[in-house]
């Protein structure tokens, strides 16, 4: 007699496994420990064969039934469904496997190793916040370019116009990894240039006028919070370094006899070393900061966390505790003083443009010219400081000493 919900339901274990059949080769497993299965028996091949059918009562009765209806069709089709199960399977798995979001991350993964910590994490941020969501599931070959200029759009929508723009590179590149592993057959970001508005350049606010350099300098040596923190914006205005190297300087690239801080190639932005000669100004601040941070490996080492660097908000609060508000001044705002005032004040172009470490159009020719300029990046650095400290006292300073 076929069963019943109610007497699935009530169906109580017993010391050995036993069945409760229903009817056309479909039973209920019920195990001691009271967990019940639902099975389908059935022969192919002249063998006889179970197919699983699911777990009671996240399988009801019903569901049961049409998933045993549903096998017996392939049986009727010639088709053995415990096959055609596995195969089902290992399909899906391959889908899961070259979804956009699995292709996506492998590709991090592949490339990350060769990027600056900041850079990779805010890739993987991007992806995870405004990507894998929405496509993340998706096959990678089946995602068009209709589909994909939809989940930009959701980024465009909440103002976040140059995060979109990002955003589509990175799935252009992703889609050019998954082409060029057999994932995909082309690229569908492509289509979509000049669907998104162009982004405004983005400036980091700076102080550019002597007189409120002077001002900022004076509020800089003020500083009333940590000792650490005080050195790091100490050192922000004579480096003209980006925030992320500032903070990850390490004792054992500085050598304080040379006056010297050498950056290695990774853990710059073009990945090539990066020469910073240190001002007589700069060597003094280092000096008192040894004393403090001298036995660790971070020169400005995490409050709560020696091991690991300053937070990279640190040095952007304490500009907020003197005062200066997200839209006047930034820690990398430093550079952008340094970059106009120096140009203004007629210092070789390509010089600046070395100190700054900014892109070298010829790869090979950045990764061995780290020390160009670098007499000239010397004397340039120390009249820098010298010209920061006569607008600290107040002097009327116009000009820089070329000569």
């Amino acid at each position: 007699m076929p069963l019943t919900d109610t007497a699935v339901r009530n169906a109580k274990p017993e010391a050995k496994p036993r069945k409760l059949a229903d009817e056309k080769g479909l039973f209920l497993l019920i195990h001691s420990n009271g967990s019940k299965y639902w099975r389908f028996k059935y022969r192919f091949g002249g063998k006889e064969k179970l197919l699983s059918l699911g777990v009671y009562p996240d399988v009801s009765l019903a569901q049961a039934r049409q998933r045993r209806d549903d096998a017996r069709k392939l049986l009727a089709n010639e088709v053995d469904p415990g096959v055609f199960k596995q195969e089902a399977k290992r399909a899906n798995r391959e889908i899961a496997g070259n979804s956009f979001e699995a292709v996506g991350r492998e590709w991090y993964t592949k490339h990350s190793p060769n990027w600056a910590v900041s850079h990779g994490d805010k890739i993987i941020r991007r992806l995870e916040r405004d990507i894998f969501p929405w496509i993340g599931n998706r096959p990678i070959a089946e995602i068009t370019a209709h589909v994909l200029l939809a989940t930009l759009r959701r980024i465009e929508n909440r103002g976040a116009l140059e995060t979109a723009h990002r955003a589509h590179q990175n799935c252009s590149q992703i889609f050019r990894y998954a082409v060029a592993t057999g994932r995909a057959e082309r690229d569908p970001s492509v289509d979509l240039r000049g669907a998104l508005p162009p982004a405004k350049e983005k400036h980091h606010p700076s102080i550019t006028d002597p007189t409120a350099i002077g001002e900022l300098m004076r509020a800089v040596e003020g500083y009333r919070g940590s000792f650490v923190t005080r050195c790091a914006l100490q050192l922000a205005p004579l480096l003209f370094v980006r925030p992320g190297e500032l903070r990850r300087a390490e004792w054992s690239e500085v050598d304080l006899d040379k006056s010297e801080w050498r950056i290695p190639g990774e853990k710059m932005k073009m990945k090539a070393v990066h020469i910073v000669p240190l001002c007589s100004q700069a060597v003094a601040v280092l000096r008192e900061l040894l004393a403090l941070t001298g036995q660790g490996k971070y020169v400005f080492p995490g409050v709560r966390t020696p091991s690991r660097p300053m937070s990279e908000n640190t040095v952007n609060s304490a500009l907020r505790r003197l005062g200066y508000g997200k839209e006047e001044l930034t820690g990398h705002g430093f550079r952008s003083m340094a970059s106009t005032l120096l140009n203004e004040h007629g210092w070789n172009r390509d010089a600046i443009e070395r100190q700054l470490a900014h892109a070298e159009r010829d790869s090979v020719r950045a990764a061995y010219n780290y020390a160009e300029h670098l007499p000239e990046r010397r004397k340039m650095m120390q009249e820098w400081a010298d010209y920061l400290d006569g607008l600290k006292s107040g002097a009327k300073i116009l000009t820089f000493k070329l000569n």
